[in-house]
């Protein structure tokens, strides 16, 4: 028995140093890659152009041609680097497959007998395929709104920072460490590009490219406008931040009063998909004709078609950029 134990016991301090070991080199790994990516932006070689900070380069494009145009991989690495994921392209296509194969083997053992075997398992591996997509654009939103809602408190620290007399750079430092993340890593980053030797212009324009805001815009342009031509710049992030959380209110407000075009396009999107489900579970073979004949195909492919036209048309409406 007392070998039992001990055997045990030291199986599981094995274990225990194993992934101690992995841990600590996993954080060095990235500690040297993250130093690494530093160091290449700072270093990066080339000659020092104009920067428009306030232009956005894909504000004219419109959502196919920044697709196609940019490439679907580069959109890809770009919505990736903004949700905060530590994904790769590796390992989101890896996930994708997983949940395709998933959706092949969901719809092939689904219960529905209204439609054919090979029209489930497509459905499904679609469905299946597409739930990492819809997660990382989750993740993505909900980090572009949190960084949203931190940046008038982080411009209003940076002020009262700079209005006690401390240097720029310094009050950067200051926020990476006070303000909460992601807002206060894009900081520590920004400051860990100027510790390093890196230009305030290119700093700031790496700085607008993880954090794709225009209140970031407006907040570097007012930046290098003051180094350039002098001014208050306490003052001027200090009236920054009070636009901006007026324009949160306003933006409340608009949000309140589209609740209910909202409300009426998810119910009317999903009803019907709800009624169909519906019956194909309580009558089995009553939707038959309608997948089996060509009009009832026709019927169903219409149907679709007004669906997605309907529910896009009532977006436009209700989307009201603030």
């Amino acid at each position: 028995m007392t070998t039992i134990v001990a055997f045990c016991f030291l199986v599981i301090l094995s274990l225990l140093l194993l992934s101690i070991s992995f841990g600590l080199r996993f954080y060095e790994t990235r500690s040297r890659n993250k130093l690494v990516s530093m160091l290449r932006t700072v270093t990066e070689n080339g000659e020092e152009h104009h920067v428009n900070i306030l232009i956005d380069p894909d504000a004219k494009k419109d959502k196919v041609e920044s697709l196609f145009g940019g490439g679907i991989m580069k959109a890809l690495v770009k919505l990736l680097g903004e949700s905060g994921l530590d994904w790769t392209v590796s390992r989101f296509a890896m996930t994708s497959g997983v949940t395709f194969v998933l959706g092949l083997v969901g719809g092939l053992i689904a219960p529905i007998s209204s439609a054919p075997p090979s029209a489930r398992m497509l459905g499904f591996g679609a469905i299946g395929a597409l739930l990492p997509l819809l997660y990382v654009r989750k993740k993505h939103s909900a980090r572009i709104d949190e960084l949203e809602s931190q940046l008038p408190d982080a411009l209003d620290f940076l002020s009262r920072s700079m209005r006690a007399g401390h240097a720029f750079t310094i009050s950067l430092e200051m926020i990476g460490e006070e303000v909460a993340d992601p807002l206060g890593q894009e900081f520590r980053a920004l400051f860990n590009e100027q510790n390093l030797g890196a230009s305030l212009e290119r700093s700031l324009e790496n700085f607008n490219t993880r954090v794709p805001l225009p209140d970031v815009r407006f907040f570097s342009s007012a930046v290098l406008l003051q180094r350039q031509t002098g001014g208050n710049l306490s003052e001027i992030l200090n009236r920054l931040s009070h636009i901006i959380r007026e324009r949160f209110q306003l933006k409340g407000k608009v949000k309140a009063a589209s609740a209910h075009g909202r409300m009426t396009a998810t119910i009317l999107t999903l009803l019907p998909i709800c009624t169909l489900g519906g019956l194909m579970a309580s009558s089995p073979g009553y939707l038959d004709p309608m997948f089996s004949d060509d009009t009832g195909r026709k019927l169903l492919a219409a149907g679709v078609l007004a669906q997605v036209m309907g529910n896009f048309f009532i977006r436009k409406i209700i989307r009201i950029k603030v």
